[in-house]
């Protein structure tokens, strides 16, 4: 019975029907967040307090799904998205009125369209890529800091005196030259300095170019390598689970194999009476 319950229940959960009103549903709920910052009126404002409970229920009632049509109900709880989506769901039953925990109730709520990702494998995977391409970044944004560091000293050195509000010290010049690697109307703080340093273009361009340019390109690159090897381990994994789900059909030779062993077993029976 329990069996039966749970294929049927894993059925629906891979259902894009169900997928699809899942997605439905945490659009409404983002929707929902966002008319809430409006002054709304008595009864809308009604509206959208049952609206909230319908949601928290269906989130309830979909996590409750998930977990029992799991294979591995031991290991459920080990993927950190099932963690994630069993906390926001589980702190979203705090009611949002009339209650010292309103306020974290209604946080929490906003995090609900967070589980888009954790629904829809590609920004899953997206995210996951991000964070374990984080250690290698670790070393290249070491060497950026590094970078900023050295050139910043040489700024408030030269054009300190040009203008103290960008160059004064050198936390101040980390931050103008954070305005220059963005972009944020850098050729007016270059104009302003190569009036006493004709040649302080140089300073801008290197700077730049290792910066926007060459330590970008590397960022991108580590995170598309890693989201490559990702996106490999995703479909093998998945490929595993569709095979240890299908169950193996008995062949011809295995029936006329054990068609055989009980005929040898009645044999024994027969000599025995």
């Amino acid at each position: 019975m329990y069996e039966s319950v749970k294929q049927k229940l894993f059925r629906l959960k891979s259902n894009r029907l169900f997928e699809f009103a899942v997605i439905s549903v945490i659009i409404v709920s983002a929707l929902e967040i966002g008319a809430k910052t409006y002054d709304l009126p008595g009864i809308t404002d009604r509206i959208m307090l049952t609206l909230d409970w319908f949601i928290t229920l269906f989130f309830v009632f979909e996590i409750s799904i998930r977990f029992i049509a799991d294979h591995d109900k031991k290991n459920f709880f080990k993927n950190g998205w099932n963690v994630f989506d069993t906390l926001v769901v589980v702190v979203s039953l705090i009611p949002v009125n009339d209650s010292e925990l309103a306020l974290l109730a209604r946080l929490v709520r906003i995090f609900r369209v967070l589980r888009m990702i954790s629904i829809i494998p590609e920004l899953r995977t997206l995210i996951t890529s991000l964070l374990k391409a984080l250690p290698q970044m670790g070393y290249v944004v070491l060497l950026m800091f590094i970078i900023f560091y050295i050139y910043a000293a040489v700024g408030s050195y030269l054009f300190a005196e040009i203008n103290p509000f960008l160059w004064d010290n050198i936390a101040t010049s980390m931050l103008t030259l954070f305005r220059v690697m963005t972009f944020e109307d850098w050729t007016d703080i270059q104009y302003e300095t190569m009036e006493v340093y004709p040649w302080s273009w140089f300073y801008y361009m290197t700077f730049i170019f290792l910066t926007a340019f060459a330590f970008l390109n590397m960022v991108i690159g580590i995170v598309v390598n890693v989201m490559d090897k990702e996106s490999r381990r995703e479909a093998e994994l998945l490929k595993q689970q569709l095979e240890e789900e299908q169950e193996p059909q008995p062949t011809i030779a295995d029936l006329q194999r054990e068609i055989k062993e009980l005929k040898h077993i009645l044999q024994k029976q027969i000599a025995k009476g």
